[in-house]
């Protein structure tokens, strides 16, 4: 625990809220539980805090006059630049002035920035489309370095900002990075090259999969709610994307692929526009077109042919059903 009490303020911008209402599930401790045990003193937090109003207002203007340390800046949900660059499609009620301001001023003021969420971190879902309210992340928009702040941008504490994207993100990728912070356990050296932290994003969500027996052997999904893999057919994206969510689900018990739900790649910049529908694996002459990580395609094709040709019958069957039709056969020991 530092020896003082860190200030964090956060503040939503473009987006839905949602990585507040994951991070609220937070368990084995809760959020509040979570942040007092680290130092963290939460100066302000729409959904947390009792001030409205005039009080938040006060706050704010209080950081930026210098009267208030903030050691911490989060922001969850995209910065608004529209319409021409004035920012005025979200104004920050009470100030008259847009909320993409206030961001600038604060963030020049915090000795941590920290984007909350793929929308904060390069644009996310609210970037997605036409663009219509000029959406980006903080550092990043999409995959170009820049965002909002710029590419060069560091904070007091010397780094860029953090990015603990998800969409949204699991709780404990929040409590975890901000009390890594706190205790001054968190450096450069701590984020991939897509400002992440590594202590989630260096795995992948395929590691824990519970399907990975099925995809072992390419046993695979035909339609929703098929127990079979689903990177073949049904457009999921596991064996990609950088995340720990079935090593350390929600809950405990919750994910995407455990719910029956392929795996979109939601800490990925640009994964709200794959180009294809999210339920769907696009294919080049039958072989899926996002090979697993660090997989050559050679290898995947030779490998894939094996294994299908090993599949055990019990797999074939249970792939394409909705519960499990053929149990494991039980081994018993022969008695001499």
């Amino acid at each position: 625990m530092p020896a003082k009490p860190l200030n964090m303020l956060w503040l939503q911008s473009g987006g839905c809220g949602g990585c507040t209402l994951s991070m609220l599930n937070a368990e084995s401790p809760d959020v509040l539980t979570s942040f007092e045990g680290a130092g963290i003193h939460v100066l302000w937090h729409p959904s947390l805090s009792l001030e409205t109003g005039q009080e938040v207002v006060d706050i704010l203007r209080a950081i930026v006059d210098g009267e208030i340390t903030l050691d911490i800046l989060c922001l969850e949900g995209s910065v608004v630049r529209g319409p021409n660059k004035t920012g005025k499609f979200h104004m920050l009620a009470g100030t008259g002035e847009p909320m993409m301001n206030w961001i600038d001023k604060l963030s020049a003021k915090a000795e941590h920035v920290v984007a909350v969420g793929t929308c904060a971190a390069y644009g996310g879902i609210t970037a997605g489309g036409g663009n219509p309210s000029d959406a980006c992340g903080l550092q990043y928009d999409g995959e170009k370095e820049g965002g909002f702040l710029g590419k060069a941008f560091k904070a007091k504490s010397g780094m860029g900002v953090v990015n603990i994207a998800g969409c949204p993100t699991h709780p404990n990728w929040v409590t975890e990075t901000l009390s890594q912070i706190a205790i001054g356990d968190f450096t450069q050296d701590s984020m991939d090259k897509l400002g992440r932290p590594r202590s989630y994003a260096d795995q992948l969500v395929h590691h824990g999969c519970s399907r990975n027996e099925f995809y072992e052997f390419k046993a695979s999904a035909e339609k929703p709610g098929d127990l079979g893999c689903m990177m073949e057919n049904m457009g999921c994206v596991g064996t990609q994307a950088h995340a720990d969510c079935n090593i350390r689900p929600w809950n405990g018990e919750g994910s995407c692929i455990r719910g029956g739900y392929a795996c979109v790649n939601c800490t990925a910049p640009g994964f709200e526009e794959p180009g294809h529908t999210f339920t769907q694996t696009p294919k080049v002459g039958g072989i899926p077109v996002g090979l697993p990580t660090d997989m050559p395609k050679a290898w995947f094709v030779a490998l894939a042919s094996l294994s299908k040709a090993a599949t055990p019958a019990r797999l074939k069957k249970n792939a394409v059903v909705d519960h499990i039709e053929v149990a494991p056969t039980i081994h018993l020991k022969e008695k001499s």
